[in-house]
Formats: C-alpha cells, structure tokens, sequence
C-alpha cells in the first residue's frame, strides 16, 4: 500500500482503496448521530482465511474498514487475539479511543458497527449494497479528488499487518509507527499527500 501511493504520488495518478461498508446508510448516520466525544468502537464482520493472503487482508479487511470509517487514523498500537474461529484485534488511538474489530469464521457474522459516546451508545443499522461506494466512485473519476484519504488507507493496512505480527508473536503489543517505518514510510515525505 505505502509503495502504491509513492508511485501514485510520483507519477500525479489520484488513486483510493475501499470498502462498500465505509457508505452504508447505517454507517453514515451513525457517524452523523450526536453521541458525544466518541470514546470507542466495536466492528463486526466476517472474518474468513485464504492461504494466498496475510488473515485480514483477505476478509478482515472490511470490518476494519468501517471502523476506520468512524474513528479515522491516530491509532498507535495493536494487540490481536486469536482463535481457530474468531479474531479480536484491538487498537489504541492517540487520544485514548479503544477501535475494536471482532473477526467471525464460523457463525453469524452480520456486519456492524457500535459506536461509543458520552452521551449515548448506537448500533449501526443493517443494510447496504455497492451503489453509495459506485456513487464515490463516479466523483472520484470526475474530480480526480479520492474519497478516503491515502493517510488513511496506508494506516488501515498497518492495523491490520500490525495485527497480523500481534498473532505471529502469541498476543503481544505492535505499535503503527514501527510497522509503518520497518514498510518504508517516511512521515515526513508523505504528511499531506494527495
């Protein structure tokens, strides 16, 4: 990811990566709804292993996406829990909200997102299809402006590759920033990208 937005950078080509789950309607108002000063959230989703792709990537991926999609980037640290039929993978931002994503393989996995407030605690509706992501996508061709910042993107994979080195390690602690620079991210360079 990080060497795509270099060349992406290099060469002027706009590019984003997403889910569809980012603009399900039931995300979008949850992340619109007066709940306070957002102290965390939990997202649920499918969490199936392939053997060609590192555990996330592969499905995880859009849990983490849509948590993301309501926290946004300054997550500093990761630890994973592991099982044959669930991930928990849990991340610490810099203000102290806790995103946590819950990776089912074998049961019901709806997708779904719980967001944390002061003042109030909300579930995100179920439902959604592509047309919302086909929408931003349509934009992005004739704006040339993506939708989901590359800040964004390339910390997503770092959670979930950081995740990642947490199961390969028995459940320790991985910090973003090492993850980030032992993959060639110069913060620096790369702050205000795009």
């Amino acid at each position: 990811a990080i060497e795509i937005f270099r060349l992406a950078k290099q060469h002027r080509v706009p590019c984003f990566s997403s889910s569809s789950l980012r603009y399900y309607p039931g995300l979008i108002e949850l992340k619109q709804a007066d709940l306070g000063q957002i102290k965390g959230a939990v997202s649920t989703g499918p969490c199936h292993l392939e053997p060609h792709h590192p555990d996330l990537f592969w499905y995880g991926i859009h849990a983490v996406e849509a948590m993301y999609a309501v926290l946004g980037t300054g997550c500093q640290q990761v630890v994973r829990t592991s099982t044959a039929d669930t991930d928990v993978v849990t991340g610490v931002w810099r203000d102290g909200r806790v995103g946590t994503v819950i990776g089912i393989r074998n049961g019901a996995a709806p997708y779904r997102v719980t967001l944390f407030g002061t003042k109030a605690v909300m579930d995100q509706k179920p439902g959604g299809d592509y047309a919302p992501l086909v929408r931003e996508i349509i934009k992005f061709f004739q704006t040339g402006q993506p939708p989901v910042p590359p800040e964004e993107t390339i910390e997503l994979f770092a959670f979930m590759e950081a995740a990642d080195e947490s199961k390969r390690s028995g459940g320790q602690p991985v910090k973003i920033a090492d993850v980030l620079m032992r993959n060639g991210w110069k913060e620096q360079e790369n702050r205000g990208q795009n």
